[in-house]
């Protein structure tokens, strides 16, 4: 059905003479079509990065004889000493290989001394320390525990004069170069990931903006809270980040054409967005149903039902002017 501005303007004669000066001030606009790249927040934690995160467990069992590193959440670098630990397993194959060194050095066939020396480098004994063994040729009953990278000791489950298992986890390292934010989504927001073309992460005790592409979505839902959960990896290289630190986390989506209109020109009723189309005739507004969401507080996108250059009326409300007006049009 349509409206004519006449129409409204003898059905406004019944009502106050405000309304008659109003019914001459329809505004129109037509539908624009922007070249727009928009973006989504969203929220997240940092967490230790998985790839990052090693374990130092020795293949021998023995006793800590001494410790150095004694505090959780010191900083070593790779190779520095952990640990001094004696460990009779350890002791006895020394022993053997020195055995085997002494008796084929004047041999051609060395394969009894790699023989040993496998069994050293099987047990976890560093390369230094063999070579020490074959310049000093005397077995020293203290062998050295190493940190395999650099990090961080998060935990570690010894002191000086512990005993330990072979397999026992002794110290867990983690380096905080990289870090993995998770940020929850809802299912609906699994749609925009295909466009998010970069991340920009922002947290409340940094001034640095941090941006990622790097990114994978679990392959499981968790049901109770209906999220989806997006892993990010970001830089981390002055180790300014520490894993729990809450992030504001901003999606940028690729550039796109979208058709658009104000919020003043659409309207909402029953879950269904409405607007007035101009028609041939000057005056003639016809309300027709279409499909659109918001992109910001001001701006809606027009999905379907409208094309490009198609004039509506800019201050819909005002064909609103009362309930009765348009009852019976939708």
């Amino acid at each position: 059905m349509k409206i004519f501005l006449i129409f409204l303007l003898s059905f406004s004669l019944y009502a106050k003479d405000v309304s008659v000066t109003q019914l001459f001030n329809v505004q129109t606009i037509k539908v624009k079509s922007v070249k727009k790249s928009y973006t989504k927040t969203n929220y997240g934690y940092t967490k230790k990065d998985e790839a990052l995160t090693f374990d130092v467990s020795p293949r021998f069992s023995g006793y800590v004889e001494e410790l150095y590193a004694n505090k959780t959440y010191m900083y070593v670098k790779k190779g520095s000493l952990l640990a001094k630990v004696y460990s009779p397993q350890v002791y006895k194959a020394k022993d053997e290989y020195l055995s085997s060194y002494r008796y084929t050095k004047n041999k051609k066939n060395h394969s009894m001394l790699k023989s040993t020396e496998l069994k050293l480098e099987l047990l976890g004994v560093d390369a230094k320390e063999i070579q020490e063994l074959k310049l000093s040729k005397s077995t020293s009953k203290f062998t050295n525990i190493y940190a395999p990278k650099s990090g961080y000791i998060f935990s570690k489950s010894i002191n000086e004069g512990s005993s330990f298992k072979e397999g026992q986890k002794l110290f867990e390292i983690v380096n905080l170069n990289e870090l993995w934010v998770e940020v929850r989504l809802s299912e609906e927001d699994r749609l925009w990931l295909n466009d998010a073309q970069k991340f920009e992460l922002n947290f409340k005790s940094l001034t640095n903006t941090y941006t990622t592409t790097n990114s994978l979505l679990y392959p499981n839902l968790n049901p109770q809270e209906a999220t989806l959960t997006l892993r990010l990896r970001i830089k981390n290289t002055d180790n300014e980040i520490f894993p729990g630190m809450y992030a504001d986390v901003k999606s940028h989506l690729k550039e796109q054409n979208y058709l658009t209109l104000p919020k003043t020109a659409v309207i909402r009723k029953n879950s269904k967005y409405y607007v007035f189309l101009a028609g041939d005739f000057k005056g003639e507004y016809e309300p027709i149903v279409i499909d659109a969401k918001a992109i910001d507080a001001n701006t809606y996108e027009i999905i379907s039902g409208l094309d490009e250059g198609d004039e509506v009326v800019n201050n819909a409300m005002f064909m609103m002017d009362s309930d009765a007006q348009i009852s019976n049009l939708y």
